[in-house]
């Protein structure tokens, strides 16, 4: 997405980051507890690759910094949970290692598609299972350190039970930003 230097386009890429924010907030609401890990299925990662991708590496990871400072700051903007800590406390429980890496995910997504990896379903796919792999990576290396001390068990809890479904959910999503820009031309 290029917005120029005109006066609008401060006002809508402001509007835009306002807009994500409240898209993660909002995915991160569809959550499903899985009675064998403390980490939660949620739509977060879906919307965290996608605005990565539209907003680009910069506007993508302050989107998802704002979104982890308003829940830090104690707004409920966080999957509901009756096990998992409210406020600054998440990023210091099993899912901190998850939250604290979607500025990345966005970053590096967002970098990609600058480079015209969202032009197609392909290289979309592709800069989103990279995205993805940044996710998984800080998630699971947070519990391996952090929860589980235990690689091997910081995989079973935090990897395979969601990696088909956040793989599929990435095959979605990459079919979306190409034909967007297709539509919008």
């Amino acid at each position: 997405m290029s917005l120029g230097r005109s006066s609008l386009a401060q006002p809508i890429r402001v509007g835009l980051v306002v807009l994500a924010v409240a898209l993660t907030s909002a995915a991160a609401q569809f959550t499903m507890p899985l009675p064998f890990t403390a980490v939660p299925f949620v739509l977060t990662p879906l919307v965290v690759l996608l605005t990565g991708a539209a907003l680009g590496a910069r506007l993508g990871a302050l989107t998802q910094v704002l979104y982890i400072a308003i829940g830090v700051a104690g707004l409920p903007v966080f999957a509901p949970s009756v096990t998992l800590p409210p406020g600054a406390a998440r990023l210091l429980g099993p899912t901190g290692g998850y939250l604290m890496a979607y500025p990345i995910a966005a970053f590096v997504t967002g970098w990609l598609a600058e480079r015209g990896w969202d032009r197609r379903y392909a290289t979309s796919a592709a800069a989103m299972l990279i995205g993805l792999a940044v996710i998984f990576t800080g998630g699971v290396s947070w519990l391996a350190v952090s929860v589980t001390h235990s690689l091997p068990a910081a995989l079973t809890g935090g990897l395979i039970p969601f990696i088909t479904l956040d793989v599929l959910k990435v095959a979605a999503a990459a079919a979306i930003l190409p034909a967007t820009w297709k539509l919008i031309r």
